[in-house]
């Protein structure tokens, strides 16, 4: 990766989300990034929510792009995914330089255990990663009633010593290009208990179907993975569309959240810490898995031989 420290020493920092680039999550990474005057920020971000669209990329059709205004920032909103706007915002054909770093968030609920392989938001980080490009996801766990928008900015700036050291780490060409970082915000952050370095966990919300006669009955599953069951007038306005006769409707619902104990991230979130996870990009089985295909696959010509099939 080059080294694009110029200006009086500035960082290049490019910014996405999965929430969209007016998501305030967002809104409030870039204003605390721009208030520090030691960042160039660039921002390349989807036009609508794409919450939970993973790692999917945009291959038949061209992507539309249109430059929006946001204070100190050069931002560029863009009609595919998070994993899209990355692509594009690396590449130099939108921007004439490659970012130092790649910021993905703040998002709207935290993106721990298996909930990670759905986000968009590490998305957007991992696609960095895999361009050799330094990159951070950044979530808030964000609940409703207890949070407000004032805790993006906290949650920013809870997470800047992070950006700036690993800033300082690319300046000096020692920072791993092996793998990027997921961190988790809490939700009381103003009292959170520091940072804690953390493992991926197997923490999951486990989801049914019920079958619905429109898209108004049966609540709806928000970003943070949790069920709105009194839709707003807006929500309702929009999902008043009933299903044609010969087309049946299913929600999803939340059924239950399954949680391990141990030093994982979503257990580490809980207690009250800023989790920060290394991940990679592969996904290896468990060791036991392993060695129980190791003994299988010998196995099979000589139970299931391909001239009995």
């Amino acid at each position: 990766m080059e080294d694009n420290f110029v200006d009086g020493d500035r960082a290049t920092v490019m910014v996405t989300n999965d929430d969209g680039i007016d998501a305030p999550g967002l809104r409030a990474l870039v204003n605390v990034l721009v208030s520090t005057n030691r960042f160039h920020v660039l921002v390349c971000a989807p036009d609508s929510e794409k919450s939970a669209v993973s790692h999917s990329i945009t291959w038949r059709h061209a992507l539309s792009v249109k430059q929006v205004d946001i204070s100190g920032a050069t931002a560029f909103s863009v009609s595919g995914t998070p994993a899209d706007c990355t692509s594009l915002g690396i590449s130099r054909a939108l921007f004439p330089s490659v970012p130092d770093l790649v910021i993905s968030g703040v998002n709207m609920g935290d993106n721990c255990g298996y909930h990670i392989v759905y986000s968009g938001t590490v998305a957007g980080a991992r696609e960095a990663f895999f361009n050799g490009i330094p990159a951070v996801s950044v979530s808030y766990n964000w609940v409703r009633g207890k949070s407000n928008v004032n805790d993006f900015i906290l949650a920013a700036k809870a997470c800047l010593p992070i950006i700036s050291a690993i800033l300082a780490e690319i300046k000096r060409n020692n920072y791993p290009l092996n793998c990027f970082l997921n961190i988790d915000v809490p939700t009381d952050v103003i009292n959170h208990k520091g940072y804690r370095l953390t493992r991926q966990g197997k923490s999951f919300v486990k989801m049914g179907w019920r079958q619905v006669n429109s898209e108004r009955e049966g609540g709806k599953v928000l970003s943070t993975m949790t069920m709105e069951t009194n839709p707003s007038e807006s929500t309702e306005a929009r999902a008043l569309k009933n299903a044609p006769q010969d087309h049946l409707l299913f929600k999803k619902q939340v059924t239950r959240i399954l949680v391990e104990d141990g030093d994982t991230d979503y257990c580490s979130l809980r207690e009250g810490y800023i989790t920060v996870t290394p991940l990679g990009g592969l996904s290896p089985a468990e060791l036991d898995a392993v060695s129980f295909f190791q003994n299988w696959l010998p196995s099979v010509v000589d139970l299931y031989p391909s001239s009995a099939l």
